[in-house]
């Protein structure tokens, strides 16, 4: 065989193995944490539930998938699963401010304002685990979000030093392109996530600890 058919060969395989990596590896951690994902009935105890941002409509009115999330953590409060429920999300804009959305649904739903601490600065993910961390001081917690977000979300907390399970809120059918678009997400979101917690790089902002 010529030399450069070897090259093109070996460079072939080398793409073709870069290309599926990313979705090797989101398979990996979504089988290492499914044991971690409860259902609302079966969900263990914690003192703090996080619960993940999402979208917020102008009016402040929650999307679906928020209002499950925020839901979830309120009937985790209400069962006395949970002592405080922590919401974090986007308010990275004067107009757009996704935790006191998130507060003022639990607020509604009878939890105490004192009860639920919003965190203005979850803008991804990984931020929402490292604050959790470095500025809530959590050591341990169940994670509110939906199935498909639950095994990055879990992975991600974990390897940022808190001892975390998930609940999954998926109280309803969700649009199917929705749901699609969520699951393909997934996999770039996942192999970021190894790179996240790989460099272990602070988020944007901090600020002052708020031990709950």
């Amino acid at each position: 065989m010529k030399r450069w058919v070897k090259i093109l060969l070996g460079s072939a395989i080398g793409l073709g193995l870069l290309a599926v990596s990313p979705f090797a590896w989101q398979e990996w951690v979504d089988a290492t944490n499914a044991p971690k994902i409860h259902a609302l009935e079966d969900a263990p105890s914690a003192r703090v539930a996080i619960v993940f941002g999402a979208r917020v409509y102008p009016s402040g009115r929650l999307s679906a998938m928020l209002m499950d999330r925020v839901e979830t953590a309120v009937q985790l409060y209400h069962d006395g699963k949970v002592e405080k429920i922590l919401v974090s999300g986007d308010n990275s804009s004067i107009y757009y401010n996704e935790p006191d959305a998130m507060a003022a649904y639990a607020i509604e739903r009878g939890v105490p304002a004192e009860d639920v601490q919003p965190d203005y600065a979850g803008l991804r993910t990984y931020d929402t685990c490292y604050r959790a961390q470095a500025v809530f001081g959590l050591e341990e917690a169940i994670l509110v979000t939906q199935r498909f977000h639950l095994p990055r979300a879990i992975f991600t907390c974990e390897q940022l030093g808190i001892d975390v399970v998930g609940v999954a809120a998926d109280r309803r059918d969700y649009h199917p392109r929705s749901i699609a678009w969520s699951e393909m997400r997934e996999v770039p979101a996942t192999f970021m996530a190894l790179v996240d917690v790989i460099r272990r790089r602070p988020p944007m902002f901090l600020g002052d600890p708020i031990p709950l």
